[in-house]
């Protein structure tokens, strides 16, 4: 398997090859770029299966691979390295590119290896490149990236009316489209969406947006029935922290 490391600092290369070859050994190669142009030629060149790329490069961004690269040669794996602000990487998250942060670490480079060898070749990743670069130019990230089994999903956080557990899976109503079962538990939305403030967690079981509120009941101790007509319990530690909520809604 063949990496391509694509850095503007020497001692970051050489740092990040010695991670790579110490802690991933499926990968027989490993070849370094010191500028963007230079690594897009030796892609086209080797056709690597993961490209660990830094953003905050002089010239050119890595953000911008996207500009000199054609859509059929997107046969690879991109793996951020980055110093990026907490804000910066829920944009990385929410666009479900996958990113390591400096300092780089050999037990999470092992993890990123791993986790883009399963997705070599069916993550649409020029899609979530382009959604990412999105989100960092935008002040209001407003799409979250859904891995389903044909690819990647990205929906509008005002279509989503509630987040249910199911195991290690989370069924996700939309409005007007049908549900769409993840393979990923609620906990990594609930820490994924929880700076967006239209989605409460009443419940371990549910994660609501509040703008689709249909009806709460004091029956039975206290339920949300949401817009799908679905209903959603309240924990008894939620409801009066719940009730404050909504009452200052609009």
């Amino acid at each position: 398997m063949k990496v391509i490391i694509i850095d503007d600092e020497p001692k970051a290369r050489k740092l990040l090859e010695i991670l790579v070859v110490e802690n991933c050994p499926k990968v027989t190669s490993v070849f370094s770029a010191e500028d963007l142009l230079s690594g897009i030629e030796m892609i086209k060149e080797e056709q690597p299966e993961i490209v660990f790329l830094d953003i905050e490069m002089p010239v050119h961004s890595g953000l911008e691979i996207l500009d000199f690269i054609d859509k059929d040669q997107y046969n690879f794996e991109i793996i951020f390295t980055t110093a990026y602000s907490e804000y910066a990487i829920q944009a990385f998250d929410l666009s479900a590119i996958d990113y390591l942060l400096k300092p780089i670490r050999g037990e999470k480079i092992k993890e990123a290896v791993e986790k883009a060898i399963v997705n070599i070749g069916k993550s649409q990743i020029n899609i979530k490149l382009e959604e990412l670069r999105k989100n960092l130019n935008s002040s209001n990230f407003n799409k979250i990236a859904l891995p389903v089994a044909d690819g990647i999903k990205f929906v509008n956080f005002n279509d989503i009316i509630m987040l249910k557990a199911d195991g290690m899976y989370t069924a996700i109503s939309l409005h007007s489209k049908p549900e769409i079962l993840i393979s990923k538990p609620l906990k990594h939305f609930v820490e994924l969406l929880d700076k967006i403030p239209v989605f409460y967690k009443p419940h371990r079981s549910y994660l609501i947006n509040l703008k689709y509120i249909q009806e709460y009941s004091k029956k039975d101790g206290g339920y949300i029935i949401m817009d799908n007509n679905e209903s959603v319990s309240i924990s008894k530690d939620k409801k009066e922290e719940f009730l404050t909520i909504v009452q200052n809604i609009g």
